[in-house]
């Protein structure tokens, strides 16, 4: 079956907290120096596979923001417009933010930590308002309802958070036949990713997506995914682009961060 639209996401590259090995989430935290390359490397990537995008989308945190505009710098795309928005940011953690994942492990246990970090529907604690990490005093979030500013957030939440923009910003330019880069979160992307591949509730939560590595799909004149022979399980069409072992040991080491001892 013929391609109909293309769809490309890209995780953001590595972040200051992802070296630090904090909950991250709501927090406006920068890249990196290996995040910036990984963002180059990704436009680098994009811009090797001949893929020319016609619309962007990320989130309103600089490490995503960043991230696509080096990824288009670098593929010499810069003039393509790039709408951002709330709903594609990453999971709230709750009161989780901040606290080191190795620390909190040692603190709560091991599998308490697992069921906050990968239960689909199970949050964690929530973030106390006064806490210097609460989003509600942000000021990039002055407009938004305070219903609309999470304390916390499981997976199930994130999807329900990130889905009506997918419905009402990103679908019409995929139904229009365009070619399309989200630049986003591991969990605002896993939200996307779960409705594209039919990924069940249990298995989604396990998918690790390493950070700035282009994850491309064809889609049909129905939006559905075609198949590719390129994908890593439990991925059935999407396909990375770049070095296939080494997109598996940065999804690894995704997975251990708070592996202890």
């Amino acid at each position: 079956m013929a391609s109909h639209a293309t769809l490309v996401f890209s995780r953001h590259g590595e972040s200051q907290w992802n070296v630090d090995n904090k909950f991250t989430g709501w927090v406006d935290v920068d890249l990196s120096e290996k995040g910036l390359d990984e963002a180059k490397q990704a436009g680098a990537l994009v811009k090797a596979e001949g893929l020319k995008f016609d619309m962007c989308f990320t989130s309103v945190l600089k490490r995503a923001i960043k991230t696509c505009n080096i990824a288009l710098e670098e593929a010499d795309q810069l003039h393509v417009p790039v709408a951002k928005c709330w709903r594609l940011n990453e999971r709230m953690y709750g009161g989780l933010t901040g606290l080191d994942k190795k620390e909190t492990v040692v603190k709560h246990g091991a599998e308490q930590v697992l069921v906050w970090r990968r239960s689909f529907d199970i949050p964690p604690p929530a973030i106390e308002k006064y806490s210097e990490f609460y989003p509600g005093k942000d000021p990039k979030y002055a407009a938004l309802a305070e219903s609309d500013i999470p304390v916390t957030e499981c997976l199930k939440d994130t999807i329900a958070r990130v889905m009506p923009y997918w419905d009402e910003e990103i679908k019409p330019q995929l139904v229009a036949g365009k070619t399309v880069f989200v630049a986003a979160h591991g969990n605002s992307i896993r939200a996307i990713l779960k409705m594209i591949e039919g990924i069940p509730d249990d298995v989604i939560t396990g998918l690790e997506i390493p950070t700035g590595t282009p994850l491309v799909y064809s889609l049909d004149a129905d939006l559905k995914p075609l198949p590719s022979d390129l994908a890593m399980p439990p991925l059935k069409y999407g396909r990375y682009l770049g070095d296939a072992e080494a997109i598996k040991a940065a999804a690894e080491a995704v997975k251990n961060q708070t592996k202890v001892g």
